[in-house]
Protein backbone atom coordinates (compact mmCIF):
# COMPACT_ATOMS: atom_id res chain seq x y z
CA UNK A 1 0.00 0.00 0.00
CA UNK A 2 1.54 3.30 -1.08
CA UNK A 3 1.63 6.12 1.48
CA UNK A 4 1.55 9.86 0.87
CA UNK A 5 1.91 13.03 2.88
CA UNK A 6 -1.32 14.24 1.28
CA UNK A 7 -4.18 12.62 -0.60
CA UNK A 8 -6.38 15.19 -2.34
CA UNK A 9 -9.80 14.19 -3.64
CA UNK A 10 -10.73 16.40 -6.58
CA UNK A 11 -8.74 18.71 -8.88
CA UNK A 12 -10.96 21.79 -9.11
CA UNK A 13 -9.76 25.33 -8.29
CA UNK A 14 -9.36 24.66 -4.55
CA UNK A 15 -7.46 21.40 -5.03
CA UNK A 16 -5.39 22.68 -7.96
CA UNK A 17 -4.23 25.69 -5.96
CA UNK A 18 -3.37 23.54 -2.95
CA UNK A 19 -1.46 21.00 -5.07
CA UNK A 20 0.71 23.74 -6.57
CA UNK A 21 1.48 25.15 -3.12
CA UNK A 22 2.27 21.77 -1.53
CA UNK A 23 4.52 20.87 -4.44
CA UNK A 24 6.81 23.75 -3.49
CA UNK A 25 7.42 21.96 -0.18
CA UNK A 26 8.37 18.71 -1.95
CA UNK A 27 5.53 16.78 -0.34
CA UNK A 28 4.38 13.42 -1.65
CA UNK A 29 0.89 13.99 -3.07
CA UNK A 30 -1.77 11.83 -4.67
CA UNK A 31 -4.57 13.61 -6.57
CA UNK A 32 -7.69 11.61 -7.43
CA UNK A 33 -10.25 12.95 -9.91
CA UNK A 34 -13.46 11.21 -10.95
CA UNK A 35 -14.47 13.74 -13.60
CA UNK A 36 -12.81 16.46 -15.65
CA UNK A 37 -9.42 17.56 -14.39
CA UNK A 38 -9.67 21.15 -13.25
CA UNK A 39 -13.27 20.76 -12.12
CA UNK A 40 -16.36 22.66 -13.19
CA UNK A 41 -15.10 26.23 -13.46
CA UNK A 42 -12.51 25.99 -16.25
CA UNK A 43 -14.25 23.25 -18.21
CA UNK A 44 -18.03 23.65 -18.03
CA UNK A 45 -18.57 26.61 -15.71
CA UNK A 46 -17.35 30.13 -15.17
CA UNK A 47 -14.56 30.20 -17.79
CA UNK A 48 -16.61 29.11 -20.83
CA UNK A 49 -19.54 31.14 -19.50
CA UNK A 50 -17.56 34.37 -19.48
CA UNK A 51 -16.22 33.55 -22.95
CA UNK A 52 -19.76 33.38 -24.30
CA UNK A 53 -20.75 36.43 -22.28
CA UNK A 54 -18.48 38.64 -24.38
CA UNK A 55 -20.60 38.17 -27.49
CA UNK A 56 -23.88 38.26 -25.54
CA UNK A 57 -23.09 41.59 -23.87
CA UNK A 58 -21.98 43.15 -27.16
CA UNK A 59 -25.15 42.03 -28.95
CA UNK A 60 -27.50 43.21 -26.21
CA UNK A 61 -25.72 46.55 -25.78
CA UNK A 62 -26.00 47.17 -29.52
CA UNK A 63 -29.73 46.44 -29.22
CA UNK A 64 -29.97 48.94 -26.36
CA UNK A 65 -28.27 51.57 -28.57
CA UNK A 66 -30.36 50.85 -31.65
CA UNK A 67 -31.80 54.17 -32.81
CA UNK A 68 -29.29 56.09 -30.69
CA UNK A 69 -26.33 56.11 -33.05
CA UNK A 70 -26.48 52.41 -33.88
CA UNK A 71 -28.55 51.75 -36.99
CA UNK A 72 -28.84 47.99 -36.68
CA UNK A 73 -28.33 45.76 -33.64
CA UNK A 74 -25.88 42.88 -33.83
CA UNK A 75 -27.17 39.38 -34.54
CA UNK A 76 -25.55 36.46 -32.76
CA UNK A 77 -24.39 33.36 -34.62
CA UNK A 78 -24.73 30.77 -31.88
CA UNK A 79 -23.25 27.87 -33.87
CA UNK A 80 -20.13 29.82 -34.74
CA UNK A 81 -19.76 31.10 -31.19
CA UNK A 82 -20.09 27.59 -29.79
CA UNK A 83 -17.61 26.20 -32.30
CA UNK A 84 -15.00 28.75 -31.25
CA UNK A 85 -15.77 28.19 -27.57
CA UNK A 86 -15.18 24.44 -27.94
CA UNK A 87 -11.93 25.00 -29.80
CA UNK A 88 -10.68 27.10 -26.89
CA UNK A 89 -11.73 24.85 -24.01
CA UNK A 90 -11.62 21.31 -25.43
CA UNK A 91 -8.05 20.69 -24.32
CA UNK A 92 -8.19 22.32 -20.89
CA UNK A 93 -8.95 19.18 -18.88
CA UNK A 94 -6.06 17.23 -20.41
CA UNK A 95 -3.70 20.16 -20.02
CA UNK A 96 -4.67 20.45 -16.35
CA UNK A 97 -4.00 16.77 -15.83
CA UNK A 98 -0.56 17.12 -17.44
CA UNK A 99 0.27 20.08 -15.22
CA UNK A 100 -0.79 18.25 -12.07
CA UNK A 101 1.07 15.09 -13.13
CA UNK A 102 4.32 17.05 -13.16
CA UNK A 103 4.20 17.58 -9.40
CA UNK A 104 2.27 14.61 -7.98
CA UNK A 105 0.78 11.19 -8.65
CA UNK A 106 -2.58 11.23 -10.41
CA UNK A 107 -5.49 8.80 -10.62
CA UNK A 108 -8.56 9.23 -12.79
CA UNK A 109 -11.31 7.32 -11.04
CA UNK A 110 -13.79 7.20 -8.22
CA UNK A 111 -12.47 7.16 -4.66
CA UNK A 112 -13.96 6.32 -1.28
CA UNK A 113 -12.83 6.04 2.32
CA UNK A 114 -11.88 2.74 3.91
CA UNK A 115 -10.94 4.33 7.21
CA UNK A 116 -9.57 7.64 8.48
CA UNK A 117 -6.28 7.29 6.64
CA UNK A 118 -7.07 4.92 3.80
CA UNK A 119 -8.63 5.58 0.39
CA UNK A 120 -9.60 3.05 -2.24
CA UNK A 121 -9.47 4.12 -5.89
CA UNK A 122 -9.63 1.91 -8.95
CA UNK A 123 -9.32 -1.19 -6.68
CA UNK A 124 -6.07 0.01 -5.14
CA UNK A 125 -5.52 1.22 -1.58
CA UNK A 126 -3.60 4.33 -0.54
CA UNK A 127 -2.82 5.91 2.79
CA UNK A 128 -2.45 9.60 3.49
CA UNK A 129 -1.12 11.34 6.57
CA UNK A 130 -3.59 14.06 5.70
CA UNK A 131 -6.58 13.81 3.38
CA UNK A 132 -8.18 16.85 1.73
CA UNK A 133 -11.69 16.58 0.29
CA UNK A 134 -12.28 19.02 -2.57
CA UNK A 135 -14.83 17.21 -4.73
CA UNK A 136 -17.05 20.25 -5.38
CA UNK A 137 -20.70 20.20 -6.36
CA UNK A 138 -22.88 19.04 -9.23
CA UNK A 139 -26.35 20.02 -10.49
CA UNK A 140 -29.18 19.05 -8.14
CA UNK A 141 -31.23 16.15 -9.52
CA UNK A 142 -34.97 16.55 -10.00
CA UNK A 143 -37.19 13.92 -8.42
CA UNK A 144 -40.13 14.07 -10.83
CA UNK A 145 -41.28 11.69 -13.56
CA UNK A 146 -39.44 12.47 -16.76
CA UNK A 147 -36.39 13.97 -15.06
CA UNK A 148 -34.26 12.00 -17.53
CA UNK A 149 -35.27 14.49 -20.24
CA UNK A 150 -33.74 17.54 -18.57
CA UNK A 151 -30.33 19.07 -19.27
CA UNK A 152 -27.95 20.91 -16.98
CA UNK A 153 -25.73 23.97 -17.29
CA UNK A 154 -22.85 21.93 -18.72
CA UNK A 155 -25.08 20.82 -21.58
CA UNK A 156 -26.16 24.39 -22.33
CA UNK A 157 -22.57 25.59 -22.43
CA UNK A 158 -21.88 22.98 -25.15
CA UNK A 159 -25.18 23.31 -27.01
CA UNK A 160 -24.51 23.15 -30.76
CA UNK A 161 -27.97 23.95 -32.11
CA UNK A 162 -30.08 26.71 -30.62
CA UNK A 163 -33.54 25.42 -29.53
CA UNK A 164 -36.58 27.42 -30.54
CA UNK A 165 -38.01 27.40 -27.01
CA UNK A 166 -36.11 26.69 -23.77
CA UNK A 167 -37.58 26.19 -20.30
CA UNK A 168 -35.43 26.79 -17.24
CA UNK A 169 -36.27 25.30 -13.86
CA UNK A 170 -34.95 27.53 -11.09
CA UNK A 171 -34.40 31.21 -10.33
CA UNK A 172 -30.74 31.30 -9.29
CA UNK A 173 -27.80 32.88 -11.05
CA UNK A 174 -27.29 29.93 -13.41
CA UNK A 175 -30.83 30.20 -14.75
CA UNK A 176 -30.70 33.98 -15.05
CA UNK A 177 -27.34 33.96 -16.85
CA UNK A 178 -28.00 31.12 -19.28
CA UNK A 179 -31.51 32.40 -20.01
CA UNK A 180 -29.93 35.73 -20.93
CA UNK A 181 -27.47 34.00 -23.26
CA UNK A 182 -30.01 31.86 -25.12
CA UNK A 183 -32.59 34.62 -25.41
CA UNK A 184 -29.96 36.98 -26.82
CA UNK A 185 -29.10 34.34 -29.42
CA UNK A 186 -32.74 34.00 -30.48
CA UNK A 187 -34.43 31.36 -28.32
CA UNK A 188 -37.77 31.96 -26.66
CA UNK A 189 -37.18 31.45 -22.95
CA UNK A 190 -39.43 30.66 -19.98
CA UNK A 191 -38.15 30.54 -16.41
CA UNK A 192 -40.04 28.53 -13.79
CA UNK A 193 -39.40 29.84 -10.28
CA UNK A 194 -40.53 27.79 -7.28
CA UNK A 195 -40.92 30.83 -5.00
CA UNK A 196 -41.93 34.43 -5.47
CA UNK A 197 -38.49 35.87 -6.23
CA UNK A 198 -35.21 35.19 -8.00
CA UNK A 199 -31.60 35.51 -6.82
CA UNK A 200 -32.44 35.28 -3.12
CA UNK A 201 -28.96 36.27 -1.93
CA UNK A 202 -28.90 39.52 -3.90
CA UNK A 203 -30.43 42.89 -3.04
CA UNK A 204 -34.06 42.20 -3.85
CA UNK A 205 -34.90 45.62 -5.24
CA UNK A 206 -32.32 45.06 -7.96
CA UNK A 207 -33.26 41.41 -8.45
CA UNK A 208 -36.82 42.54 -9.19
CA UNK A 209 -35.51 45.21 -11.55
CA UNK A 210 -33.49 42.59 -13.43
CA UNK A 211 -36.66 40.53 -13.91
CA UNK A 212 -38.38 43.63 -15.35
CA UNK A 213 -35.50 44.18 -17.80
CA UNK A 214 -35.49 40.54 -18.88
CA UNK A 215 -39.25 40.57 -19.39
CA UNK A 216 -38.86 43.61 -21.64
CA UNK A 217 -36.67 41.46 -23.89
CA UNK A 218 -39.35 38.76 -24.09
CA UNK A 219 -38.15 36.34 -21.41
CA UNK A 220 -41.14 34.91 -19.52
CA UNK A 221 -41.26 34.20 -15.79
CA UNK A 222 -43.68 31.91 -13.99
CA UNK A 223 -43.42 32.42 -10.22
CA UNK A 224 -44.53 29.95 -7.55
CA UNK A 225 -44.45 27.35 -10.29
CA UNK A 226 -42.85 23.91 -10.25
CA UNK A 227 -42.77 21.11 -12.84
CA UNK A 228 -44.54 17.95 -11.77
CA UNK A 229 -43.88 15.74 -14.82
CA UNK A 230 -42.02 15.91 -18.12
CA UNK A 231 -43.03 13.76 -21.09
CA UNK A 232 -41.68 13.53 -24.61
CA UNK A 233 -43.94 14.45 -27.51
CA UNK A 234 -42.24 13.71 -30.82
CA UNK A 235 -39.23 16.06 -30.88
CA UNK A 236 -40.64 18.30 -28.14
CA UNK A 237 -41.37 17.99 -24.42
CA UNK A 238 -44.48 18.62 -22.36
CA UNK A 239 -43.84 20.12 -18.94
CA UNK A 240 -46.74 19.68 -16.53
CA UNK A 241 -46.91 22.32 -13.81
CA UNK A 242 -48.32 22.56 -10.30
CA UNK A 243 -50.48 25.42 -11.52
CA UNK A 244 -51.73 26.50 -14.96
CA UNK A 245 -51.83 24.12 -17.85
CA UNK A 246 -48.97 22.12 -19.36
CA UNK A 247 -46.44 23.86 -21.57
CA UNK A 248 -44.69 22.55 -24.68
CA UNK A 249 -40.99 23.27 -25.09
CA UNK A 250 -37.98 22.13 -27.13
CA UNK A 251 -35.39 21.97 -24.35
CA UNK A 252 -35.60 21.79 -20.55
CA UNK A 253 -32.75 22.97 -18.31
CA UNK A 254 -32.52 22.00 -14.67
CA UNK A 255 -31.03 25.02 -12.89
CA UNK A 256 -32.61 24.26 -9.51
CA UNK A 257 -29.33 24.37 -7.60
CA UNK A 258 -26.23 22.34 -6.89
CA UNK A 259 -25.50 19.59 -4.40
CA UNK A 260 -22.20 18.47 -2.81
CA UNK A 261 -20.37 15.51 -4.35
CA UNK A 262 -20.21 13.29 -1.28
CA UNK A 263 -22.40 10.23 -1.89
CA UNK A 264 -19.66 8.04 -3.37
CA UNK A 265 -17.03 8.96 -0.78
CA UNK A 266 -18.42 6.72 1.98
CA UNK A 267 -17.70 9.40 4.58
CA UNK A 268 -19.20 7.23 7.30
CA UNK A 269 -16.33 4.77 6.96
CA UNK A 270 -14.04 7.51 8.25
CA UNK A 271 -16.70 8.78 10.69
CA UNK A 272 -16.78 12.23 9.03
CA UNK A 273 -19.69 14.49 9.94
CA UNK A 274 -21.75 15.79 7.01
CA UNK A 275 -25.27 16.73 5.95
CA UNK A 276 -27.12 17.36 2.70
CA UNK A 277 -25.51 20.82 2.74
CA UNK A 278 -22.02 19.36 2.58
CA UNK A 279 -19.12 18.32 4.80
CA UNK A 280 -18.96 20.03 8.18
CA UNK A 281 -15.70 21.86 8.91
CA UNK A 282 -14.53 24.18 11.66
CA UNK A 283 -12.89 27.58 11.18
CA UNK A 284 -9.63 25.81 10.38
CA UNK A 285 -11.33 23.86 7.55
CA UNK A 286 -10.84 20.69 9.57
CA UNK A 287 -13.53 18.03 9.79
CA UNK A 288 -14.32 16.29 13.05
CA UNK A 289 -11.52 13.86 12.10
CA UNK A 290 -8.21 15.53 12.92
CA UNK A 291 -6.29 14.53 9.78
CA UNK A 292 -9.10 15.15 7.28
CA UNK A 293 -9.98 18.56 5.84
CA UNK A 294 -12.46 19.88 3.28
CA UNK A 295 -12.24 22.94 1.04
CA UNK A 296 -14.23 24.48 -1.77
CA UNK A 297 -17.88 23.99 -2.63
CA UNK A 298 -18.16 20.59 -0.94
CA UNK A 299 -18.24 22.11 2.56
CA UNK A 300 -21.43 23.09 4.41
CA UNK A 301 -20.17 26.59 5.22
CA UNK A 302 -22.60 29.46 4.70
CA UNK A 303 -20.38 31.38 2.29
CA UNK A 304 -20.61 31.99 -1.48
CA UNK A 305 -19.51 29.01 -3.54
CA UNK A 306 -17.10 30.91 -5.78
CA UNK A 307 -13.76 30.06 -7.36
CA UNK A 308 -11.86 32.88 -5.58
CA UNK A 309 -13.28 31.68 -2.25
CA UNK A 310 -12.11 28.11 -2.94
CA UNK A 311 -8.63 29.32 -3.87
CA UNK A 312 -8.50 31.50 -0.75
CA UNK A 313 -9.31 28.44 1.36
CA UNK A 314 -6.53 26.50 -0.35
CA UNK A 315 -4.02 29.22 0.48
CA UNK A 316 -5.23 29.35 4.07
CA UNK A 317 -5.03 25.56 4.49
CA UNK A 318 -1.52 25.50 3.05
CA UNK A 319 -0.41 28.16 5.53
CA UNK A 320 -2.08 26.27 8.34
CA UNK A 321 -0.63 22.84 7.51
CA UNK A 322 2.82 23.81 6.28
CA UNK A 323 3.62 27.23 7.73
CA UNK A 324 2.28 26.81 11.25
CA UNK A 325 -0.51 29.35 10.84
CA UNK A 326 -2.81 28.94 13.86
CA UNK A 327 -5.45 31.65 13.39
CA UNK A 328 -8.92 30.56 12.18
CA UNK A 329 -9.83 31.48 8.64
CA UNK A 330 -10.99 35.05 8.27
CA UNK A 331 -12.69 35.71 4.96
CA UNK A 332 -12.07 39.03 3.22
CA UNK A 333 -14.76 41.10 1.53
CA UNK A 334 -16.32 38.81 -1.07
CA UNK A 335 -17.80 40.18 -4.25
CA UNK A 336 -20.28 38.24 -6.34
CA UNK A 337 -22.10 38.93 -9.58
CA UNK A 338 -24.65 37.73 -12.09
CA UNK A 339 -23.62 37.86 -15.75
CA UNK A 340 -27.07 38.72 -17.02
CA UNK A 341 -28.08 41.91 -18.88
CA UNK A 342 -27.96 44.20 -17.06
CA UNK A 343 -25.51 42.70 -14.60
CA UNK A 344 -26.12 42.40 -10.87
CA UNK A 345 -23.22 42.62 -8.43
CA UNK A 346 -22.65 43.19 -4.75
CA UNK A 347 -20.02 43.10 -2.02
CA UNK A 348 -20.05 43.53 1.73
CA UNK A 349 -23.33 44.11 3.54
CA UNK A 350 -26.49 43.44 1.56
CA UNK A 351 -28.82 46.45 1.97
CA UNK A 352 -31.74 44.09 2.65
CA UNK A 353 -30.08 42.95 5.90
CA UNK A 354 -29.90 46.47 7.39
CA UNK A 355 -32.98 48.19 5.98
CA UNK A 356 -34.47 48.51 9.47
CA UNK A 357 -31.22 49.41 11.24
CA UNK A 358 -31.09 53.15 10.73
CA UNK A 359 -29.19 53.67 13.98
CA UNK A 360 -26.08 51.87 12.75
CA UNK A 361 -26.25 52.13 8.97
CA UNK A 362 -27.18 54.62 6.29
CA UNK A 363 -28.31 53.46 2.86
CA UNK A 364 -28.00 55.74 -0.17
CA UNK A 365 -28.95 55.07 -3.75
CA UNK A 366 -27.24 56.73 -6.70
CA UNK A 367 -28.55 56.97 -10.25
CA UNK A 368 -25.86 56.37 -12.83
CA UNK A 369 -27.57 57.83 -15.87
CA UNK A 370 -26.15 61.32 -15.19
CA UNK A 371 -22.63 60.12 -15.97
CA UNK A 372 -21.65 60.66 -19.60
CA UNK A 373 -20.32 57.10 -19.68
CA UNK A 374 -23.71 55.62 -18.85
CA UNK A 375 -25.73 58.21 -20.73
CA UNK A 376 -23.77 57.33 -23.87
CA UNK A 377 -24.82 53.70 -23.44
CA UNK A 378 -28.45 54.68 -22.71
CA UNK A 379 -27.85 53.09 -19.36
CA UNK A 380 -30.16 53.61 -16.40
CA UNK A 381 -28.19 51.73 -13.79
CA UNK A 382 -28.55 52.08 -10.04
CA UNK A 383 -25.99 51.80 -7.25
CA UNK A 384 -26.83 51.38 -3.56
CA UNK A 385 -24.17 52.08 -0.94
CA UNK A 386 -24.31 51.08 2.73
CA UNK A 387 -22.38 53.33 5.16
CA UNK A 388 -21.67 52.57 8.81
CA UNK A 389 -21.87 55.10 11.65
CA UNK A 390 -18.30 56.25 10.99
CA UNK A 391 -19.26 56.96 7.35
CA UNK A 392 -17.16 54.13 5.93
CA UNK A 393 -18.54 52.21 2.97
CA UNK A 394 -19.40 48.69 4.18
CA UNK A 395 -21.62 47.40 1.38
CA UNK A 396 -22.42 48.05 -2.27
CA UNK A 397 -24.99 46.67 -4.70
CA UNK A 398 -25.45 47.63 -8.32
CA UNK A 399 -27.52 46.90 -11.39
CA UNK A 400 -26.03 48.12 -14.66
CA UNK A 401 -24.33 46.84 -17.80
CA UNK A 402 -20.96 47.16 -16.03
CA UNK A 403 -21.97 46.30 -12.46
CA UNK A 404 -19.44 43.51 -11.94
CA UNK A 405 -16.38 45.57 -12.83
CA UNK A 406 -17.81 48.55 -10.97
CA UNK A 407 -18.31 46.60 -7.76
CA UNK A 408 -14.81 45.17 -8.04
CA UNK A 409 -13.57 48.73 -7.70
CA UNK A 410 -15.37 49.14 -4.37
CA UNK A 411 -14.09 45.91 -2.79
CA UNK A 412 -10.68 47.32 -1.74
CA UNK A 413 -12.41 50.45 -0.41
CA UNK A 414 -14.53 48.25 1.86
CA UNK A 415 -11.84 45.72 2.73
CA UNK A 416 -9.10 48.25 3.47
CA UNK A 417 -11.44 50.65 5.29
CA UNK A 418 -10.47 53.63 3.14
CA UNK A 419 -12.12 56.89 4.15
CA UNK A 420 -12.79 59.92 1.97
CA UNK A 421 -9.66 61.81 3.00
CA UNK A 422 -7.40 58.84 2.26
CA UNK A 423 -9.06 58.33 -1.09
CA UNK A 424 -8.61 61.91 -2.26
CA UNK A 425 -5.04 62.06 -0.93
CA UNK A 426 -3.87 58.88 -2.67
CA UNK A 427 -6.02 58.28 -5.74
CA UNK A 428 -6.57 60.05 -9.06
CA UNK A 429 -8.52 57.94 -11.54
CA UNK A 430 -8.87 57.88 -15.29
CA UNK A 431 -11.64 60.27 -16.29
CA UNK A 432 -14.41 60.18 -17.47
CA UNK A 433 -15.07 56.56 -16.69
CA UNK A 434 -15.70 54.92 -13.35
CA UNK A 435 -14.21 58.07 -11.79
CA UNK A 436 -17.57 59.77 -12.26
CA UNK A 437 -19.16 57.27 -9.93
CA UNK A 438 -16.51 56.92 -7.23
CA UNK A 439 -15.79 60.64 -6.97
CA UNK A 440 -19.46 61.44 -6.55
CA UNK A 441 -19.84 58.97 -3.72
CA UNK A 442 -16.63 59.88 -1.89
CA UNK A 443 -16.85 63.61 -2.48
Amino acid sequence: MKKYDYIILGTGPAAYQLIKLLATQHKSILAIESGLFGGTCPNVGCEPKIYLDGAVQAALLSKQLEGHGIEQAATMNWSQLMKEKKERFASWANETRKNISKVCDVINGSAHFIDRQTIEANRHYFQGNKIIIATGRRPHELSIPGAKFVHDSSDVLSLNKLPEHVTFIGGGYIAMELATFLAAAGSQVTILVRGDRVLRHFYQKYSRELVVKMKERGIQFKFETEPTRITQLSDKYVVELNQDGPMVTDYVVNASGRTPNIEKLDLSAAQIDYSTRGIDVDRHLQTNVNNIYAIGDVTSQDIPNLTPVAEFQAQYLFNSLENGFTQPINYPVIGTGVFAFPQLAQAGINPDSVLEDGDNFEIKEYELSQSSLYAGQKEKGLLTVVYDKANYIVGVSEISTSAINDINYFIPIIGLRINKNEWHRNVLQIYPALADKIEGILR
